[in-house]
């Protein structure tokens, strides 16, 4: 198994107190009871986002696991994610159905307005976007999911729109 790979910006300070307090009292609440790691693992992700390798020390200490134990299951799974990700996960369909019917210009259209590439998080983390080879969903081409909602149909024009009302969502949220 290879080591787990960190970067500057894996540290603790990533994380603000209060996420620390939330991670630590899931931990809490499973500690001691058997099958605990994957639903901690899902539970912290939710809290922290991903799951950096100072994350899977908290996890591993606090359970009292070995670490390579929680690194196997974290890179077992495709759930779990070692790299940061949106609150919004945008996948455009490139089948061959959306690709024919416009899905690149998609890609090509959010990649510009977010200022990333596919597989990368924006600077405030509201949003990913990721690359699907097929969503089941032809008869709708192109297709544009983000988190569950299906988009069909998208022209390039309506990207912002959309991605528009999930902004509007945090704001209304947070705000």
């Amino acid at each position: 198994m290879k080591p787990i790979q960190s970067g500057p910006q894996e540290t603790a300070d990533e994380f603000s107190q209060g996420q620390w307090d939330k991670i630590d009292s899931v931990i809490a609440a499973y500690r001691g009871k058997p099958g605990a790691l994957i639903p901690v693992l899902e539970e912290v992700q939710g809290i922290s986002g991903y799951l950096p390798e100072v994350v899977q020390r908290r996890v591993a200490r606090g359970l009292g696991i070995p670490l390579s134990q929680v690194y196997g299951v974290v890179t077992f799974y495709s759930f779990f994610t070692m790299k940061p990700r949106g609150r919004h996960q945008v996948r455009v369909c490139l089948g061959t159905a959306c690709h024919v019917r416009g899905g690149h210009l998609l890609e090509k259209k959010i990649s510009q307005d977010l200022h990333i590439q596919p597989g990368e998080v924006d600077k405030d983390r509201l949003f990913s976007l990721e690359i699907v080879r097929c969503v089941g969903a032809c008869g709708l081409a192109p297709v544009m999911v983000v988190d569950d909602d299906t988009h069909k149909q998208v022209k390039a024009a309506r990207v912002e729109e959309i991605l528009a009302g999930y902004r509007n969502r945090e704001e209304g949220h947070h705000g």
